[in-house]
């Protein structure tokens, strides 16, 4: 789904450009900028839907082009995410954590940091095609190009109110929305907490979101990532007694 989402990647050191281009592009359309005054001439001509950005730039910091996007209404609403120094961040950049999608610590492990570069880039791709489709109150997509644990992870950080449909060969799992959280759920005869975790396996099947659809039922008893955590841990688990049994066999 995401491949419909443009990056503009900051960064002046070229092996951790290199790495992160390298994951980033298997997700969305990557171009890159060396400094801060390169990214901010690329941004203005063409604006992207998120920027990647270094703090410690040279001549430019990450943080000062920042604040000239967001002082040009045609980059004002550019989704940003920031990347510094354990430092840096406690020192230089706690005031604006507001106006950007993430602060990210180096160094770090490319895998956690593009897992949660996804996380935002999953946000953006729903939101976008919202905007794109004037007049609809549904989206429907597919859940090879999003996952399950994808979709709740980004109407939970969109904080959308919706009805969000899942279905697979016949199955069907109905989960409802209130500013990001599930209030209600139903899978065949689960429903609650059981109904989301039932559908957290499922790899493929379509979706469909209905953001006039609301449900005053309240049947879950966790948070969005309070279930997500709990359906991780239940996979896990579920995965390793399959890998017992076959060592077993």
């Amino acid at each position: 789904m995401a491949s419909n989402i443009q990056i503009l990647l900051v960064e002046d050191n070229p092996m951790v450009l290199g790495m992160l281009r390298t994951a980033l592009s298997a997700l969305a359309r990557v171009t890159t900028a060396g400094d801060g005054a390169d990214a901010l001439l690329q941004a203005i001509e063409a604006p992207p839907d998120l920027i990647i950005s270094d703090f410690s730039l040279s001549g430019m910091d990450g943080r000062q082009l920042l604040n000239k996007l967001r002082g040009r209404p045609q980059t004002a609403r550019v989704a940003f995410i920031l990347m510094a120094s354990k430092g840096d961040i406690a020192e230089k950049l706690k005031s604006i954590q507001d106006q950007v999608e993430d602060l990210i610590e180096k160094p770090f492990f490319l895998k956690d940091t593009v897992a949660r570069m996804k996380r935002v880039i999953d946000k953006i791709s729903l939101e976008k095609m919202a905007r794109e489709a004037p007049g609809e109150s549904v989206l429907r997509g597919s859940l090879t190009n999003m996952n399950v644990m994808d979709l709740l992870q980004s109407l939970d950080l969109g904080h959308k109110s919706c009805l969000l449909t899942l279905t697979l060969s016949g199955d069907r799992c109905e989960m409802y929305f209130n500013d990001g959280q599930i209030n209600h759920a139903v899978c065949g005869g689960l429903k609650g907490d059981d109904a989301v975790y039932k559908v957290m396996s499922w790899s493929g099947g379509n979706f469909t979101i209905d953001f006039t659809a609301k449900s005053a039922e309240q049947s879950t008893t966790r948070s969005t990532q309070g279930l997500l955590m709990e359906g991780m841990r239940l996979l896990d688990e579920q995965n390793r007694d399959q890998e017992e049994n076959v060592l077993e066999a």
